[in-house]
């Protein structure tokens, strides 16, 4: 993993902005079967930016399909076994053999038309690491206010739950497990509740760490404007936007797919970056 950061650190000039993203000087260009979609990067998220570029540059995505159409969500691509794929198969599985560290930054949302990395679940990948090659364009929605409020609790139960997760992981964790199945074989009802508040008190003293999570401001004002999917926000890292071509995004977006949520007809891509 250090050598693939390394190489991706020497592509990378970092230009940091107080005042929100900083787009890239670079456009990539996607090519696809409905038309033309443009994007730049964020400079906020150098190792994905880099390594975006580079793929780019060594013609990776030449071919590959955006092999997954969710209606009002996202459409993704990435996948380096898709290029031979035939009718039926199942894709999503195909990288290259790496991940990206996470690189979380509150003022890069999953607005529409934001560009951001696929990554394994939570379950195997507690750092929120993100694959190298799969990526998505984000559709979304607009969203109201409630709609926003739902998604504060939703982002919150998931933080929670990877906490708690990794606590009862931990060599104290497991002990209160097993203790707490013991107490609960032997039908001891107020003992289980104690030991469950003895796990509650842990997990929230010794794993939440960041306070609760809010909406800011350009948050709110884009997903009740342009529209997004705000509940992946702080858990995929969104490394870049469309600057041209939401229509494509649109008319992708609608196509008929199987119940795997791949296109019935192939949907391919060709990448290159211009100035």
């Amino acid at each position: 993993m250090k050598n693939i950061i390394s190489l991706i650190l020497a592509f990378s000039t970092v230009l940091f902005s107080a005042e929100g993203q900083t787009l890239s000087k670079e456009t990539v260009l996607i090519e696809t079967n409905y038309g033309k979609i443009k994007v730049k990067l964020y400079e906020e998220t150098p190792l994905h930016k880099a390594n975006f570029l580079k793929l780019v540059q060594e013609k990776v995505y030449d071919s590959l399909l955006f092999h997954r159409v969710i209606n009002d969500f996202m459409v993704q691509g990435g996948d380096l076994l898709s290029k031979r794929a035939k009718a039926g198969d199942s894709l999503g599985h195909g990288d290259m053999g790496y991940s990206i560290p996470a690189e979380f930054n509150s003022k890069l949302i999953h607005k529409k038309g934001g560009l951001a990395a696929a990554r394994e679940s939570d379950d195997i990948n507690p750092k929120f690491e993100s694959s190298a090659s799969q990526f998505y364009i984000v559709k979304g929605k607009i969203r109201s206010i409630e709609d926003l409020k739902k998604n504060e609790e939703r982002i919150n139960k998931t933080y929670y739950t990877n906490c708690a997760r990794k606590f009862m992981k931990s060599e104290e964790g497991m002990k209160l497990k097993q203790k707490y199945s013991r107490l609960k074989a032997e039908n001891k009802e107020d003992s289980t509740i104690f030991v469950n508040a003895q796990i509650e008190a842990f997990i929230k003293t010794e794993y939440v760490k960041k306070p609760e999570y809010k909406f800011n401001k350009e948050q709110i004002d884009a997903y009740t404007s342009v529209g997004g999917t705000p509940h992946l926000d702080g858990t995929y890292t969104v490394f870049g936007e469309v600057i041209e071509g939401l229509d494509v995004l649109d008319k992708i977006i609608a196509v008929n797919t199987d119940k795997r949520d791949r296109p019935i007809k192939d949907i391919r891509m060709k990448m290159s970056v211009i100035k």
